[in-house]
């Protein structure tokens, strides 16, 4: 199996719909910003390719009001809205389209956390489409990976071998099961992910937020260039762990800002969205929005890059990365 990169032709995105949870919030108005910011995302990225949206059955009539009519609803129950972790991984194998199910248990079975309805989403999904189902016994999410299509993946230890994932496992154990499932014949291991991402609501370090690859070749990484942030020290170790693998850095700078209202921020321009034609990129009303769109204008030529704000989604712990999934084309390389 190979799972291509997220750069190769899209069948379809997948987003889902905020249901419940610390997702959509406690106050009307924090329940509105999550349906809005969720939407907008959706929506944006149906201008470029065909978008499906997970909803739950009790949500339809509300998510039709936010929802653009273009947009294709899929029915079915699930808790939170980060699909790229609760949903299927989407592989090809000979050309079939494969959902790969990772074991999901809540970000390492965090106490917050309910995923009854969302450990069983890959599946849904899978069942949706009509498509074979790739079960694996790794506890991981699509947020924690991030692949270049030719054999590398990206990963953290602290979500791999996180002990609330899996206690049981040696790093050589993942690769094996990462060569299973992904076609990766290197993985790319990083101590750690941003400092923000240990905080109650984190993912304990994914890497769609700290470094992925590029379709030239390179490695882009969160390049914290204030040293009163934490994350100075981690983007100086991915950095160095990405040039002792032989690997091209390009640096994104951080936003300027540093904190917020809960302390130092992990706002990241890496966790963007590569459409079919476009890119989805997190604005912060930062001056280094514009900057890292011209950016990544280079880096990914002959597609549009699209700023949409996302500090609501930053401030329920992720980004534009973390609530899509790519459904790639059935021929991509």
């Amino acid at each position: 199996m190979r799972m291509p990169a997220e750069w190769e032709p899209h069948e379809a995105t997948w987003v889902a719909f905020p249901h419940a949870g610390y997702t959509l919030g406690e106050t009307q108005s924090e329940i509105e910003a999550a349906k809005r910011t969720w939407s907008a995302v959706a929506n944006k990225a149906s201008d470029y390719e065909l978008v499906r949206v997970v909803v739950h059955p009790s949500d339809v009539s509300s998510a039709r009001k936010y929802l653009s009519a273009q947009i294709e609803i899929v029915e079915l129950e699930l808790d939170d809205a980060w699909i790229r972790d609760s949903g299927p991984t989407f592989a090809q194998d000979a050309g079939e389209l494969v959902a790969i199910d990772w074991v999901f248990n809540g970000w390492g079975d965090q106490s917050w956390a309910n995923y009854v309805q969302d450990a069983k989403l890959a599946r849904g999904i899978a069942d949706f489409l009509g498509v074979r189902v790739s079960d694996s016994k790794l506890t991981n999410e699509g947020g924690g990976i991030h692949v270049n299509g030719s054999g590398l993946v990206l990963v953290t230890e602290t979500v791999q071998l996180d002990p609330g994932r899996n206690p049981d496992w040696s790093a050589a154990e993942v690769e094996a099961e990462l060569r299973i499932q992904l076609g990766a014949s290197e993985t790319i291991w990083l101590k750690r992910g941003l400092t923000r991402d240990y905080d109650e609501f984190g993912t304990r370090g994914h890497v769609d937020i700290v470094a992925c690859f590029s379709p030239s070749g390179e490695v882009l990484v969160h390049d914290q260039q204030d040293p009163a942030h934490p994350d100075y020290q981690v983007s100086a170790e991915v950095i160095q762990t990405m040039e002792q693998a032989g690997q091209n850095v390009i640096r994104i700078p951080a936003p300027e800002v540093l904190k917020d209202a809960h302390g130092w921020v992990d706002y990241s321009y890496i966790n963007h969205y590569v459409l079919n034609d476009a890119v989805l990129l997190c604005g912060f009303d930062d001056k280094n929005d514009r900057r890292v769109a011209d950016q990544l204008a280079e880096i990914y030529p002959g597609r549009k890059i699209e700023l949409i704000d996302a500090r609501e989604l930053f401030a329920r712990g992720g980004g534009i990365h973390c609530i899509t999934q790519q459904q790639p084309a059935f021929e991509t390389k």
